[in-house]
Formats: structure tokens, sequence, C-alpha cells
């Protein structure tokens, strides 16, 4: 059975990552499945488990699976120094963006807690969002089933 639904339109943005490179949701046809961790910068759980998503990031082919963090607390333009060291202390070291107007309407209009992850295919459609911090383990086992289901 599919999880996808037909009339689900797809995620569509356009950012900056940490280093001020552009990143657009084009960015999603890059690999089969996407994790887009949404974080903020005052968020215990979410750093908790950011050294997780990087070394989930790292340990998959990027054809199939990919993470990127968006910083949900610190606009585009605002002082990144302190995301810059969170994501240096978590060893997340996979593209941050930083919020901005696109990004907010394109991916977090309901978007009420963080962390909250969302898994978008390739075509830009979400296939599963979840709200809260989870553990590698189980994050593995979501990836791995959402990837079989692709």
């Amino acid at each position: 059975a599919s999880v996808t639904d037909s009339s689900a339109a797809p995620v569509a943005f356009e950012g900056t990552d940490l280093e001020g490179n552009a990143v657009t949701s084009d960015i999603f046809s890059q690999s089969r499945l996407t994790m887009v961790n949404v974080w903020a910068t005052y968020c215990n759980p979410c750093l908790s488990e950011m050294p997780s998503l990087g070394e989930l990031a790292a340990e998959y082919d990027t054809a199939d699976f990919q993470v990127i963090g968006i910083v949900s607390d610190v606009l585009e333009g605002q002082d990144q120094a302190l995301v810059e060291s969170l994501v240096e202390q978590t060893g997340a070291s996979y593209p941050h963006l930083l919020l901005n107007e696109s990004i907010h309407y394109g991916l977090l209009t309901n978007v009420a807690a963080v962390p909250t992850t969302f898994f978008i295919d390739e075509d830009g459609i979400v296939l599963d969002v979840v709200i809260g911090a989870m553990k590698k383990t189980a994050w593995e086992e979501k990836i791995n089933a959402l990837l079989e289901g692709l």
C-alpha cells in the first residue's frame, strides 16, 4: 500500500545554508528520501538527537537518504554564530537552513513544536511527519521502512 497522497502538493522553498549557499526544494531530487529536521537553538531534545542525525546522514548513501536541518528560531541574515557552534558541538554535519518566509510558508506553517521531522520523497512529497525526538535505532527503523516503500 502506498503512503503517498496523490493530491499532495510538492514542498517548495528557497533558502540559504550556513555557508551562504542557495538551497531550493530541488535538493529533494538528489535522494530517494530526505529527512528534514526542524529544530531550535533553545530546544534541548532537538540538540540531544542531533549527534544521531549526524551519524545517520553519514551512514547512508546520499542517493538513497539525506538529512537537512531547518533552524526555526534564527532568521536568514541574523547572527548565526550560535547556530554554527551548536551544529559543531553536536556533530550534525549536514546542511542547515536558516528560517525565511519561503521556508516558513513552504514547510513550517503547521509546525507547532520542535523538533518536528518531515520525511520527503524525491518529488518533494511529504511521506511522514514525526513530532518529538527519537533514538537513533527508532529513526533507522523509520528510514529503512520508508526506503523500502519507495
